[in-house]
């Protein structure tokens, strides 16, 4: 079990890494010779707010839109760790851990959609 939640964790921050860090090389080639205006404050665009319009600036090629991506997939990895967790409990049939683990799991999935206790 310790070894596939080794993988897992390596796996997701080294995907994750690499979509940002291609994010910055692709927004770089686009736009890395222009001036920033630092005298106007540019809030993030609302398509970086959802998972959904993050999938779509990617598709429709703005780099930003690949940056976020990476960094909601490092997010998404410790979650990912719990719910592996908890499958291999189950598998374990410890149903105790499997118990404790299903209420973080809930708690995690509760907070990243806004809810709160």
């Amino acid at each position: 079990m310790d070894r596939m939640i080794g993988v897992l964790l390596r796996a997701g921050v080294i995907l994750s890494a690499a979509t940002t860090l291609a994010g910055g090389i692709w927004h770089f080639v686009q736009h890395g010779g222009a001036m920033p205006d630092y005298h106007v404050f540019r809030g993030e665009p609302s398509e970086l707010h959802s998972v959904g319009g993050v999938l779509h600036g990617i598709a429709q090629g703005h780099s930003e839109s690949l940056v976020q991506l990476g960094l909601l997939m490092l997010i998404a990895t410790p979650i990912a760790r719990v719910a592996l967790s908890v499958a291999a409990f189950a598998v374990q049939r410890d149903r105790t851990y499997v118990a404790i683990t299903l209420v973080v799991l809930t708690a995690l999935v509760a907070s990243l959609a806004g809810l709160h206790f």
